[in-house]
């Protein structure tokens, strides 16, 4: 692809890369199904489906294909007008296609492409398991693919909050901002493990459900649904949960369990904020999905959020958030994540919230998570590993305070008028953001600047003196 004048950029030959592998993964799940389902019958036309296209090395090729492929497939398949409720397979492949570009400009090039997919077996236990590493290594990729790289949360990250909530079978799982899928496979993964018999396996299959407002994550994120075994992956939508207004979500939207990382430091087009009551209106798109988080929880559901530094410290809108979350929820654990996590794409600090709806908060716990031992930073090189949160695991269910946990009540944090940004007492170099102690802090500066520069105008008045 690198060598192909039309591909732009890791985003595009990701992008590139990630339909072609779709249609070779639907195709050989179709194979599945057929052996399996003696009346099976696709939903795509004979003449698209990959097997008759692209399966035969030797097929087409140049010009002819690319033709093909621009002019015949994209078309047909962004335009097969299924519904989600008839044709849900055929939705799925609409939905995926509706956004979708073939960027190559040289069908012999793309031909290789084709011929290199065509060579894995999604259908053989081994190379599936060989992709799905693969697979996984693209998504990281997408951290240093400039502005993508929001969609992808490191899996030690996504594997800790899935570990730590522990969805059950049965229950409804949510991710409202699910991006690449990440959330949706560790939940998916966790669930397998209570797989018992057929009538569980189709629970498993409804259990999961997420939506993403960006084409490319979400061609990505369908595409790692069906690499994890869901055969249909309809409930993956493409669009922005909150372009609909939050009195419009009613109870049979509420869920059990929602996994998110919804993207922050970014604004919502004009008019979206107008969805929300007026007391959390907002640009702010992290703002806007803790609102809609808090909204969808069930009475008794719980969540784990990925949420910056500045929702902790933050005011106006943020405060009235963490008002609520303290008197609907208990908000029993904030876990601090160190710089570098989500690096390159951002430095900013990230916070994981764990919280249950229905019973107010009595106390919160904070657990700073450390660097492993030799860290300064996180790298493309050294990522986060999921054996750093064996400590925060062991703790989890026998709390006691210790150098990197501590609790804090309620009655603490409403006199610091809902500050959450607080310093670790057992570290002696820890960075606060309380608006209070900065602003001692710069008065202590500005006295001592103050005293420096009299003492520097008396040595330059007696240098000028003795002159």
């Amino acid at each position: 692809m690198r060598q192909d004048a039309g591909v732009d950029g890791d985003a595009q030959r990701i992008s590139q890369l990630t339909w072609i592998l779709f249609l070779k993964i639907f195709d050989d799940h179709e194979t599945e199904l057929e052996i399996m389902r003696g009346d099976y019958r696709s939903p795509l036309p004979e003449h698209y489906r990959w097997r008759n296209w692209a399966a035969n090395p030797e097929g087409l090729t140049g010009e002819p294909l690319l033709e093909f492929v621009n002019l015949q497939v994209f078309p047909k398949l962004k335009g097969l007008n299924a519904s989600v409720e008839i044709n849900p397979r055929a939705w799925v492949v609409q939905q995926v296609f509706e956004d979708a570009y073939n960027y190559m400009k040289s069908g012999h090039l793309l031909r290789q492409v084709i011929n290199k997919v065509q060579g894995i077996d999604f259908n053989n236990r081994q190379d599936r398991h060989l992709f799905n590493d693969l697979y996984e290594k693209i998504l990281r990729d997408l951290q240093s693919a400039g502005n993508a790289g929001e969609f992808y949360t490191p899996r030690a990250v996504t594997q800790f909050m899935t570990d730590m909530l522990d969805p059950q079978l049965g229950e409804m799982i949510l991710d409202p901002a699910c991006g690449t899928g990440g959330f949706l496979v560790c939940t998916l993964e966790h669930l397998r493990k209570q797989v018992k018999n057929v009538e569980d396996e189709a629970q498993l299959q409804r259990s999961v459900a997420g939506v993403e407002k960006k084409p490319l994550p979400h061609l990505l994120a369908v595409t790692n649904m069906l690499l994890h075994g869901v055969e249909v992956p309809s409930s993956i939508h493409h669009g922005n949960t909150l372009a609909r207004p939050l009195r419009d979500y009613g109870p049979k939207n509420r869920v059990d369990v929602i996994l998110t990382n919804p993207p922050f430091g970014g604004t919502e087009e004009p008019g979206i904020e107008s969805n929300f009551p007026a007391d959390v209106r907002t640009k702010e798109t992290a703002d806007l999905f803790m609102a809609l988080v808090l909204h969808l929880l069930r009475p008794t559901g719980r969540a784990a959020v990925v949420l910056p530094d500045g929702f902790l410290f933050g005011e106006g809108v943020k405060t009235r958030l963490k008002e609520r979350l303290l008197t609907e929820c208990n908000l029993h654990t904030i876990v601090r994540l160190p710089n570098g996590v989500f690096a390159p794409y951002t430095g900013i600090k990230t916070n994981l919230l764990f919280f249950q709806k229905g019973e107010p908060t009595k106390e919160v716990w904070f657990y700073e998570h450390p660097y492993p031992p030799g860290y300064k930073n996180y790298s493309k090189t050294k990522p986060m590993r999921i054996e750093e949160f064996e400590a925060e695991k062991a703790w989890w269910h026998e709390r006691v305070e210790n150098e990197h946990a501590w609790r804090v009540s309620v009655a603490d944090l409403q006199a610091r008028n809902y500050n959450f940004d607080l310093k670790n007492p057992h570290s002696v170099d820890a960075i606060s953001h309380d608006p209070a102690a900065l602003l001692h802090e710069i008065a202590s500066l500005d006295a001592e600047i103050a005293t420096l520069k009299a003492r520097l105008k008396a040595t330059l008045a007696g240098a000028l003196e003795r002159a």
